[in-house]
């Protein structure tokens, strides 16, 4: 077992990386939480896979269960779906001691938090990630959120959970997609935060296709490390968490121009950070032998960086919808040495469109 603490002071929280520990997660839910009434948000294909073992495990802890199954898929992470689990919650009759309880990936945690922030002021909240993505990202920080017809992650929170359970032993039943996609966040973290993490996957990259679990639970626990450490620095993004959001303006561009269906989170911040990585290369902040092991190290792990062949001016207008923006300036995250990063408020605008057609192989 593997485990660390996200140290925020009242709000700290403890995150456990090991196998099997979804059938130990009642025990561990019943150490942090003494109310026993909770709800569980998944969706049917991850509750189909993991929820009879769940709930079986908070039971026996003792816990009251009721379910709250969401459709699968970005485009449900939207308020209908976050109403419909208020209902529930309401009906549950939930109190301000009592726990909803996250299981599945990004979209899950995201929407679940959002409930729990929201319902009665904020309630407890823990995190079962099921993706590799949820495990090395958004499980952790407190960000939860639900999407908006305008942009996504528009409506949300900063609603720390109680607990993170991961188990890498879920890993065996993703997709391969989802699994690549969770690379492509991986990659996010050594090429800002960590040289000796780029290393190791560049070192690892025959076990790492093979979906070697050790392997990944290295990683998992590396990535978990950085960003805890990060948010324990700056919990609500108002300065040094911003590092985390390389590829994020561009990528979230091309989700929405996918309508959310078409590429996952992972495969666009692939996308977006190759064109970050190019906008870098033309301002000098990186040279040519950077970008060629960022893009090498995508290829190696069979992860498509390429960008759609979207207008670049369509994809650049989208970005100006994201959240990110200061002032009504655009404000990017680019890579510098590596490890390092710039934070480039409003770029000029004919380089990032000729960052795209980079990006698209023009």
């Amino acid at each position: 077992m593997r485990k660390m603490i996200v140290d925020l002071a009242g709000r700290s929280y403890p995150i456990i990386i090991a196998p099997n520990q979804l059938q130990q997660c009642g025990e561990l839910t019943a150490e942090v939480i003494a109310n026993r009434k909770a709800l569980l948000v998944s969706n049917p294909r991850v509750f189909g896979l993991y929820g009879e073992k769940t709930v079986s495990s908070l039971q026996q802890a003792g816990f009251q269960v009721q379910a709250g199954i969401v459709p699968e898929g970005e485009t449900y992470k939207n308020m209908a779906q976050a109403n419909r689990l208020l209902d529930m919650a309401m009906e549950q009759q939930l109190e301000r001691d009592s726990i909803i309880i996250a299981l599945g990936g990004g979209v899950i945690g995201d929407l679940a938090g959002f409930v729990a922030a929201i319902y009665q002021r904020g309630i407890n909240f823990i995190q079962l990630p099921t993706t590799l993505l949820a495990q090395v990202d958004s499980s952790v920080g407190g960000k939860v959120a639900v999407n908006h017809p305008a942009g996504k992650n528009m409506i949300g929170a900063f609603h720390q959970p109680r607990l993170v359970i991961i188990d890498p032993d879920t890993l065996t039943t993703l997709e391969d997609r989802e699994y690549r996609s969770g690379l492509g966040e991986v990659i996010k973290y050594g090429i800002v935060c960590d040289e000796q993490l780029f290393d190791y996957l560049e070192t690892n990259l025959e076990l790492l296709n093979q979906k070697d679990l050790s392997c990944i639970t290295e990683v998992i626990y590396r990535c978990c490390k950085i960003k805890a450490a990060i948010v324990e620095q700056d919990e609500t993004e108002t300065g040094l968490r911003a590092v985390l959001n390389l590829g994020h303006t561009f990528g979230h561009a091309v989700e929405k121009l996918g309508n959310y269906e078409t590429w996952r989170h992972g495969e666009a911040v692939a996308m977006g950070t190759m064109a970050a990585a190019y906008l870098a290369l033309d301002y000098g902040y990186i040279t040519e032998q950077q970008l060629e092991r960022i893009e090498k190290l995508y290829k190696h792990l069979n992860i498509d960086c390429l960008m759609p062949d979207f207008p670049p001016e369509h994809i650049y207008n989208h970005m100006l919808n994201d959240k990110k923006m200061q002032q009504n300036r655009l404000r990017l995250i680019l890579p510098a040495k590596w490890g390092e990063y710039i934070m480039l408020e409003a770029p000029e605008k004919p380089r990032v469109l000729q960052a795209i057609l980079h990006a698209q192989g023009s």
